[in-house]
């Protein structure tokens, strides 16, 4: 219904720009039109609605293992070995260079699996070789971080942190605009489903019914407000 009215307002807006173009020429005749075409989109936008995102309030389902991502700083201890103990951050192309191991694919891993193939390949060098690897710098891989586009203070990529909700994720980003259409933010997730954003009730006026819990991958977008 509200997409039917939507085009209706449109078409009666085209026509009567028509009508002012005839009279008044054809520049003011390309002023109205493209108004028209503009009105007509979010008569047709503002038809559209998602589901809201679940509430923070709702029990989050199982936690994805930390994956390593590039420019994660990595504290990797040799146990006896201090030597073979550096401190490395992970190069833009996922790798890191270890004492000993060489280069070493380490973005898309576990810290537990990275301490695996890091032992594997001292094994044969050092004798009962135990390795732990300590994330102390935190970006994560691409697929995993929250990304936030549009009217935010801040549009940026936060990294996914367990049990992380909207309001965590637009804390970092430091708010939205004056220009913002807050409630009119969808969330996206990576499977392409999407849900409707409160975010001018929740940073505004301060109702936590409208926090939402965030997954890896999402993308949060926030639209300019036309009035």
């Amino acid at each position: 219904m509200s997409n039917r009215i939507g085009e209706q307002h449109a078409t009666a807006t085209r026509n009567g720009a028509s009508r002012v173009a005839r009279r008044y020429g054809s520049p003011v005749a390309a002023w109205l039109m493209a108004g028209a075409v503009v009105l007509a989109l979010c008569a047709c936008a503002g038809g559209r609605s998602f589901p809201p995102a679940p509430t923070a309030a709702e029990p989050a389902g199982e936690a994805e293992a930390y994956k390593i991502g590039p420019l994660d700083t990595l504290n990797i201890v040799v146990w006896r070995n201090p030597e073979l103990s550096p401190t490395v951050t992970v190069r833009p192309d996922g790798k890191i260079s270890a004492p000993l191991a060489g280069e070493v694919q380490a973005a898309g891993l576990s810290p537990a699996d990275l301490a695996k193939v890091l032992e594997d390949k001292l094994g044969k060098l050092v004798r009962d070789a135990k390795v732990s690897v300590i994330v102390s710098g935190f970006q994560g891989v691409y697929a995993q971080q929250i990304r936030i586009v549009g009217e935010a203070t801040k549009t940026q990529s936060v990294p996914y942190r367990q049990d992380m909700t909207v309001l965590d994720v637009m804390i970092q980003a430091g708010g939205i605009t004056d220009f913002a259409d807050g409630n009119g933010a969808v969330l996206v997730r990576k499977e392409g489903k999407q849900y409707s954003l409160r975010l001018a009730d929740l940073l505004k006026r301060g109702d936590i019914s409208a926090n939402a819990r965030v997954q890896p991958g999402d993308i949060i977008i926030i639209p300019q407000s036309w009035f």
